[in-house]
């Protein structure tokens, strides 16, 4: 909802005579481009597979690399329909695949994304230092959307109350049947042993200098695509510090909406305007880069729910 609330609000931030200039930039542009960012944000996710299985290791499980693969693609192609089913999925599949504990790697995944997030942070500060001025603008951005936020919160209040009902009558059940809770509780405590065995997997890792390597790997690589990505449209080329601006609120722009819809164009255009470049022309690279994207999930993912059954065909 809020995604498409902000699709309409970045879209009419083009005054009615610069839709031509919109229109054009997005004709004009180089969509072979899609080549080399889709190659590049495939080896990402390849080093993303690598760095997981170094995870895994001292929980005493080695997943084939292949599996391991194809299951962050997987992963990713499910986060476009709902947002962190993608995590589950691949644990599950790796699970089914590799006969390992699937509560242990979800723990794996945590301590994945608590890496993330300080990837993440090291990546704005870089930002902060390169452009101060334009890091604390785009900060302001924020509000606005917090506003558009609020806005399609108000518009849910039927949802909450639904909510609201769901949880009286789950309380209600959990009375109801209190006397045959005892196994269900059991398994949730098994459940989270098996998840905090994995969280601490990363603080037990023999291989600490190649796991930073993968990581530094991964967010280059994200940087490199951006970076590229700038050169899709014209008048959006432009340096190494302002693709790093733009990594940094596009990231955001992908964790505050399912697959980054809306928001990772609108952050991206409100940068690249803060750096000198017209704010239509960054709605245009913002959309073709966000779609770009959107496409080599699609496709890499596809491929990868196809491949992954044939190849352990013979191993189920």
């Amino acid at each position: 909802m809020v995604g498409i609330l902000l699709i309409w609000w970045s879209l009419h931030q083009i005054p009615p005579q610069e839709w031509d200039k919109f229109t054009i930039a997005l004709k004009k542009s180089k969509f072979w481009f899609i080549l080399p960012v889709g190659f590049i944000l495939g080896l990402s996710h390849l080093i993303r597979a690598l760095r997981w299985r170094l995870i895994m290791e001292p929980l005493g499980y080695k997943p084939r690399t292949i599996n391991t693969f194809l299951a962050v693609l997987i992963g990713y192609l499910a986060n476009l329909a709902i947002p962190r089913l993608g995590e589950v999925l691949k644990c599950t599949l790796l699970s089914k695949y590799e006969k390992v504990p699937a509560e242990k790697i979800v723990g794996t995944i945590v301590a994945e994304r608590a890496f993330d997030v300080i990837s993440l942070g090291i990546v704005f500060l870089l930002a902060l230092g390169l452009q101060f001025n334009v890091v604390e603008a785009g900060w302001n951005q924020f509000k606005v959307y917090g506003k558009l936020a609020d806005e399609g919160g108000k518009s849910n209040q039927n949802l909450y109350i639904v909510i609201a009902i769901i949880v009286v009558l789950v309380i209600a059940a959990f009375w109801f049947f209190k006397s045959k809770m005892h196994n269900a509780i059991q398994s949730v405590k098994k459940i989270i042993k098996g998840v905090w065995e994995g969280v601490i997997s990363a603080t037990k890792l023999k291989k600490h200098n190649l796991f930073f390597f993968y990581s530094f790997a991964i967010w280059f690589l994200y940087l490199l695509a951006t970076y590229v990505g700038l050169y899709a449209t014209e008048g959006t080329g432009s340096s190494f510090q302002t693709a790093i601006s733009c990594l940094a609120f596009a990231s955001v722009g992908m964790i505050i909406t399912p697959g980054g819809i809306g928001a990772y164009a609108y952050f991206m255009a409100k940068v690249l305007e803060l750096n000198g470049i017209d704010y239509t022309l960054g709605l245009a690279n913002g959309t073709l880069q966000w779609f770009s994207q959107f496409i080599i999930v699609l496709v890499l993912g596809g491929i990868a729910l196809m491949v992954l059954p044939l190849f352990n065909k013979q191993k189920i």
